[in-house]
């Protein structure tokens, strides 16, 4: 069986997350999905307009999602991979080269983003952007 990881708020779902999730499932049979808590997007200097609670709810009713697990720090990446047994790990393409470190543990991907839309998007045309804490990936 060939194991996929994934990190993210998955704050405000829309279809960019769920086409990522579709495209990460696709590489394999068993995707993991790692979602920042509440603490952690506080440290990143980022605020959720979903709770880690809802934003795990939703996510596990997704069915290109097998498992939902909390990313608590920066530095947990290398133990979850390794953990979990993990042969791919997905990002968007705009975080390219950043977990290039994990190629030492799994194969490394980077997907195309979605056009047209994002959490900051949305965030923005609802008002809700009106500084950093708001934003997220």
């Amino acid at each position: 069986m060939k194991k996929v990881i994934t990190y993210g708020t998955f704050d405000l779902l829309h279809k960019g997350h769920v086409r990522l999730l579709k495209r990460a499932k696709a590489l394999g049979d068993d995707l993991t999905v790692c979602v920042s808590t509440d603490e952690f997007n506080a440290e990143k200097g980022k605020k959720a307009y979903t709770s880690y609670e809802d934003r795990k709810y939703v996510l596990e009713a997704i069915r290109y999602v097998d498992h939902v697990i909390p990313e608590k720090g920066w530095d947990q990446k290398i133990k979850d991979v390794q953990d979990n047994n993990i042969d791919i790990f997905v990002m968007g393409d705009d975080w390219k080269g950043q977990f290039d470190f994990l190629k030492d543990y799994c194969e490394v991907v980077y997907l195309p983003r979605t056009e047209g839309i994002s959490t900051t998007k949305i965030k923005h045309d609802l008002g809700l952007n009106d500084d950093k804490k708001w934003e997220t990936k």
